[in-house]
């Protein structure tokens, strides 16, 4: 990888290795900010734009191993992301040593996470709540750490998680620095910013113009509720075997859209709310395996995973939020590759998409 910058050569050749050749945009500025100085960072950038890198690097030219101590937290949204975020870290620490990185999720039996940390950790990623249900029990001690990194930030804000996020920063120590990534900020947030994080804390604007990744190209089909079927089949079938996800807005949806697509002969994975964490992580890991082409999912997988040369993503229905419109298209045009996202609109929602395409800076190309 080419970089101006002093990241350990351990860490530099293992980029290289898992096939990272230039830094993006947010990697750069993070990299410029936090791999010289230890201080506070807000980075924005679009979803897909490497905000793991970004972080994970400095954060772990900075662990040191022989500290058993907790030296970092990131606290992230949902369940999914954090294996995606612990799994990220593995990967980057391979030539490190003995570094331990933790994943903390609900879900889980927390007798089992208690027995875990136990063990050494050096990096906890976890979902704030069950982290502040283990500070409670006394199970892990947040007094070494260095850093403490809130990842989609304004997902975090989204479901209510603040509360326990100043709870976790209030049993940590007064030296630790706060390192926050999101793909939007909000005026509500940027308060929460501005009480928590240091005047001066060096901020990236790389996606305060245009929130989506450029590489995305944005069509959209006007249609009736009952065409949407008979035009999911024909663009699948169009695609050959290029692999994406299709987002629905309920449960239902999804077991509709999903057996269309099985009835037709396409293999497709389900993944919505109700899943348990061990059905949908054995989703996850055969689409990953490609033993599925399709994913059809409600939200909870538009944040937090990570898929491989996904070439597309279709919103069979829009999404209520239009925030949500963002993370869903994120999961295509990764890495620096092209993708489609392709809108099924009924006449009803004409302005819902013209509000979206002005409110995301969003140009659309009609099919």
């Amino acid at each position: 990888m080419k970089t101006s910058h002093a990241i350990l050569p351990t860490i530099l050749k293992r980029l290289e290795e898992l096939g990272y050749t230039q830094p993006t945009p947010i990697q750069e500025h993070a990299w410029k900010h936090l791999i010289a100085k230890h201080q506070d960072y807000v980075g924005q950038a679009h979803t897909g734009s490497g905000k793991t890198i970004a972080y994970g690097v400095p954060l772990l030219q900075r662990i040191e191993a022989k500290d058993r101590d907790v030296q970092a937290v990131i606290l992230v949204p949902t369940r999914e992301l954090v294996n995606q975020t612990a799994k990220t870290l593995f990967k980057l620490s391979k030539h490190l040593g003995k570094v331990f990185v933790e994943g903390i999720l609900g879900g889980e039996q927390i007798e089992i996470q208690q027995a875990r940390l136990r063990r050494p950790t050096h990096i906890i990623v976890a979902t704030p709540g069950r982290l502040w249900e283990l500070i409670q029990l006394k199970a892990v001690k947040l007094d070494r750490v260095k850093t403490i990194v809130l990842d989609e930030a304004d997902e975090l804000y989204a479901k209510g998680f603040m509360k326990e996020v100043d709870k976790i920063l209030g049993a940590t120590n007064d030296f630790h620095k706060k390192w926050l990534f999101s793909a939007t900020i909000h005026g509500e947030l940027n308060g929460w910013i501005r009480k928590q994080l240091s005047a001066d804390a060096p901020k990236a604007s790389i996606a305060t113009k245009k929130v989506m990744n450029p590489k995305i190209e944005h069509q959209y089909l006007e249609c009736l509720k009952d065409e949407k079927p008979a035009m999911l089949i024909e663009f699948l079938s169009s695609q050959g075997k290029a692999r994406g996800i299709i987002f629905c807005r309920t449960k239902g949806d999804v077991q509709f859209v999903a057996k269309l697509l099985q009835s037709n002969d396409y293999k497709a994975a389900e993944i919505f709310g109700e899943l348990n964490m061990k059905e949908r992580e054995k989703a996850i890991r055969m689409f990953h395996n490609q033993a599925f082409q399709y994913i059809v999912a409600t939200d909870i997988a538009a944040r937090g995973i990570d898929f491989d040369s996904l070439n597309f993503v279709v919103h069979y229905q829009l999404p209520d939020d239009p925030d949500y419109y963002t993370h869903r298209s994120g999961r295509t045009a990764r890495a620096g590759k092209r993708g489609i996202s392709l809108s099924f609109v009924e006449p009803v929602e004409r302005k819902k998409l013209r509000y979206i395409q002005e409110l995301l800076d969003v140009d659309f190309i009609q099919l």
